[in-house]
């Protein structure tokens, strides 16, 4: 079987195991021993693409299978990667893999929320593998609707209001997608033609100009919304807070990249006239985005709010560095969703660490926190300088490209936007900071606190898993570079060649 299905199918048959699991103990092994086997095929996927670089294979997409599904609208089961694909598969994987381990002791329906988990993440992996724009959207919406039972169910506080609106508001995002989808299907092929919903045979086609401009709107701000685009953002911080914690880890370390690689897949590659004509204007709010949210975490008391904001700046500066159109912001903003996506999932596993012992999520309840947890303590740290883009780990390679290749327009409006961009590293260097004093250093403000056990072996393993990618790409990013770099070619041929 094609490895790329097997992507697909190991999440199901984890599932079908979990439905036979007998008590909580079993659930957890199952889950665990099959986003193992995800992580480990997902390694095994990254060396076989490398390979097959290296050994001269220049075609776009590969591992390509190709099944007819409907035959009388051309609808495939078609699926094939480039290297952006696999770097954002390994990026599924080593969530999902922490995200089991991070939620270890979930004991309320347990059977079904690990079900649920491991559903999302099978409609992740399709979205990324997917060369059929109906495929494609299939499992878009697979990702997407076991949060509103993840959150209305497992969630905390205002758990159905977030639930609710989260949904609401990435359905309103599906429905202007599903406009955008059909609209480029309908105008897939010459005329006389027959249409089709293969990207790649699109790609071959260039769709009237006009078409283009009424389409990219619908397509851009579908994607958009479920990366956090504002002003569309609301719902993302309410569905942070709300998620239990391997969720807020799914959520914002995967489930809003979507948004990121949708835009540029789909948005930017096939309607390539319209993205350079429209692009002043979707920087303008993802410009917003990025100060807007990281002034948004200052405000904030509450820790899963902070990172929920903070994801909101970090999200805007993917769609940025896109509508950017240089090879380097592009490839700044593809090495950003890697980098947040750990990033963000590490702060949302320690912060449900930090929960289930303190019982609170408020920062000025908290204090000396260093003293009594190190372990957690120093995770905190870590994730924070990486947030704020310390040299060194992967936060500084991303948000240097990105910025680096912003300023390679020589032209007054995308060099003052850049530098109003900017403007959110020191912000946000002053809200890591503010927190890591408040929560970690000074006097233990609780005397139980004196009483907190540090990490356990469950939670010692996802925090390393998370701290050692973000040293590694932040070290030896190189690896990223390359294995992306030949996969924006054909991309970037049709941006630059309009320009």
């Amino acid at each position: 079987m094609n490895i790329l299905s097997l992507l697909v199918l190991v999440p199901v048959l984890t599932v079908a195991a979990i439905l036979l699991a007998k008590d909580n103990k079993q659930t957890r092994l199952y889950s665990a021993v099959g986003m193992s086997i995800q992580l480990i095929l997902s390694g095994i996927l990254v060396y076989m693409y490398i390979q097959e670089r290296n050994a001269g294979n220049t075609e776009l997409m590969l591992f390509v299978k190709d099944y007819v599904w409907f035959e009388s609208l051309n609808i495939h089961y078609a699926v094939g990667v480039d290297g952006i694909a696999v770097a954002m598969i390994a990026l599924t994987s080593v969530i999902i893999f922490t995200g089991i381990f991070a939620s270890w002791e979930v004991f309320n329906l347990h059977r079904e929320f690990f079900i649920s988990l491991i559903v999302l993440s099978t409609g992740v992996f399709g979205f990324f593998i997917s060369l059929d724009l109906f495929t494609m959207f299939l499992f878009y919406e697979v990702a997407v609707i076991p949060m509103y039972l993840l959150i209305g169910i497992w969630g905390s506080g205002k758990k159905e209001y977030s639930a609710m609106k989260l949904t609401l508001m990435l359905m309103a995002g599906s429905a202007l997608l599903l406009v955008g989808l059909l609209g480029i299907y309908m105008h897939s092929a010459p005329e006389g033609a027959p249409l089709t919903m293969n990207i790649m045979e699109i790609a071959k086609y260039d769709i009237p100009v006009e078409v283009q401009r009424f389409l990219f709107p619908f397509t851009f701000i579908g994607f958009g919304i479920l990366g956090a685009l504002f002003p569309f953002h609301t719902w993302s911080p309410d569905g942070h807070a709300s998620a239990p914690t391997a969720v807020s880890m799914l959520h914002a370390g995967v489930l809003m990249k979507l948004g990121g690689y949708g835009a540029f897949r789909i948005a930017m590659f096939l309607l390539p006239e319209a993205a350079n004509e429209q692009a002043w204007f979707f920087l303008l709010l993802t410009g917003g985005s990025v100060v807007y949210g990281a002034l948004g975490a200052i405000k904030q008391k509450d820790l899963k709010y902070i990172n929920a904001y903070s994801s909101v700046s970090h999200c805007g500066l993917i769609l940025f560095g896109i509508l950017m159109i240089t090879k380097t912001a592009i490839t700044g903003a593809i090495i950003q969703m890697i980098s947040h996506g750990i990033m963000t999932a590490l702060f949302f596993a320690l912060i449900g660490m930090i929960y289930g012992r303190t019982h609170t999520r408020m920062i000025h309840e908290m204090g000396g926190l260093m003293k009594v947890i190190p372990f957690l303590g120093v995770a905190y740290v870590i994730g924070g300088l990486a947030s704020l883009g310390l040299p060194g780990l992967s936060g500084f390679v991303a948000e240097m490209m990105i910025f680096a290749g912003s300023f390679e327009h020589a032209d007054t409006f995308h060099r003052v936007l850049t530098i109003f961009a900017i403007t959110a590293i020191v912000i946000t260097a002053v809200y890591i900071l503010r927190v890591v004093g408040i929560l970690l250093l000074g006097p233990v403000k609780n005397k139980h606190f004196f009483e907190l056990k540090d990490a356990k072996w469950w939670e010692r393993l996802p925090l390393i898993t998370l701290i050692a990618a973000i040293a590694f790409i932040g070290i030896a990013p190189f690896w990223i570079i390359e294995l992306i770099d030949e996969s924006l070619v054909p991309l970037m041929d049709k941006l630059l060649s309009i320009q």
